[in-house]
């Protein structure tokens, strides 16, 4: 299974309504589509979301660093030499979504070589997962709307509310409207997107302290060392890191110095390898795990949810796999359906993946 090829395709394809939090907007899903071709004719396939606000990653630099970068010091390999792959691609700073994709669709390949869902490579612990679905950044009677919209259309119960703007008004006030237009029964958790100070952060914990909030993600930035750690240090419920902790070490640091007691594990940013050190990292140190978004498309949320339900821990919490909802078309020939509040894994071998062409020949920006 040696590897001949590894193509990048930039595609673009428009959400329904403009996704919006404090780090940023994004109105367009403009992904790269990452496939890697063997000489065995085996293809594994997955996407690679870009965040230029979060990591400085865009569509063309995805497609540059792969054509010109990686593509060429894989030629040759096999497909079962992961860890060579990984330290050749480790040569080249920084391109955490690049090279994520390019380790799950090696992953996809040996799911297929061996006739297995990689899910069951993984762990193989479920077939589905809870979904979150996130919503914020608009009028308190607005987020209410979608989340009984989602709530009854999908059976979705968890929801994931982006704050960050004005703390003591606009954000404690959705969030108090949400608890009471869901109920008790509803999950609901908070994430700023380093929106907030810590004292903005701590004061608003305070008022929401009636809500039952399962958790809060990423309040304040993360270079506020100290800030952080006072923080997480009076917070009655498991403080995530998302964007400060996206690699091993960086949750070890995360969690060690006190600025974490959870961790947001993102497949589009790490792959299923390194997400897998970063999971066994969190079980180690006893800690909650959850999976995250990246505002994947459906092929990301399919990885996502391939390995958030392969493992015991990240299958105990609802998972982020509803982002594609937004989106006003995919790329794969069955869409993903999510029914009861929950996201099935595919059956067969791989990943199951298959990308409608006539799609790809559509939103694809290279032709």
């Amino acid at each position: 299974m040696k590897i001949v090829r590894v193509e990048a395709v930039p595609f673009a394809i428009p959400y329904v309504k403009p996704l919006r939090f404090a780090s940023g907007e994004v109105r367009t899903a403009d992904h790269v589509l990452v496939r890697v071709h063997t000489d065995e004719g085996l293809t594994g396939t997955a996407e690679a979301p870009p965040r230029p606000f979060t990591y400085g990653e865009t569509r063309e630099s995805i497609v540059a660093v792969i054509d010109k970068i990686f593509e060429p010091q894989l030629l040759g390999l096999s497909a079962l030499e992961r860890q060579v792959v990984h330290e050749r691609l480790d040569r080249t700073v920084g391109n955490p979504t690049a090279k994520a994709a390019i380790d799950m669709a090696l992953w996809d390949i040996l799911g297929q070589a061996a006739g297995m869902p990689v899910s069951g490579l993984l762990g193989g612990y479920t077939d589905r997962m809870r979904v979150t679905h996130m919503v914020g950044f608009a009028p308190a009677a607005e987020m209410v709307a979608e989340a009984e919209r989602i709530r009854d259309v999908y059976g979705i119960t968890t929801f994931k509310v982006k704050v960050g703007r004005r703390p003591y008004t606009e954000d404690v006030a959705a969030c108090r409207a949400l608890r009471t237009a869901l109920g008790s029964e509803a999950e609901l958790y908070i994430d700023g997107n380093r929106g907030w100070t810590a004292a903005e952060s701590a004061r608003a914990l305070q008022e929401m302290a009636d809500l039952g909030l399962t958790f809060a993600e990423e309040l304040c930035p993360a270079d506020d060392v100290l800030g952080r750690r006072w923080l997480v240090a009076q917070s009655p419920i498991p403080f995530i890191a998302d964007e400060s902790a996206t690699r091993a070490a960086e949750v070890t640091r995360e969690l060690l110095g006190g600025s974490a007691t959870a961790i947001s594990i993102k497949t589009a940013r790490t792959g299923f390898t390194a997400s897998q050190r970063v999971l066994h990292t969190c079980e180690g140190l006893g800690v909650e795990a959850v999976m995250g978004n990246q505002i994947d498309g459906q092929i990301g949320t399919l990885c996502s949810v391939v390995f958030g339900a392969a493992h015991r821990s990240t299958s105990r919490y609802a998972g982020e796999l509803s982002n594609f909802l937004d989106m006003a078309d995919d790329l794969l020939s069955e869409p993903l359906t999510i029914e009861n509040g929950t996201l099935r894994i595919r059956e067969g071998a791989g990943l199951g993946i298959d990308v409608d062409p006539d799609k790809l020949a559509r939103y694809r920006q290279d032709r």
